[in-house]
């Protein structure tokens, strides 16, 4: 399994845990619903919610 399936697999953090849409080129991850953008750092995703954009 590469880091993008990984991705693909995670959800939200918020209560609603909806999908993440991997975005390669910024290195994040957007939720799908409340559009939460969480970054990457070194290939390891940040979910924390008071962290997010």
């Amino acid at each position: 399994m590469d880091l993008t399936d990984l991705f693909e697999q995670l959800r939200c953090p918020d209560e609603h845990h909806a999908e993440l849409a991997y975005d390669a080129a910024a290195q994040t991850l957007t939720c799908t619903v409340c559009q939460r953008v969480f970054r990457i750092e070194d290939n390891v995703p940040v979910l924390l919610l008071d962290e997010a954009k």
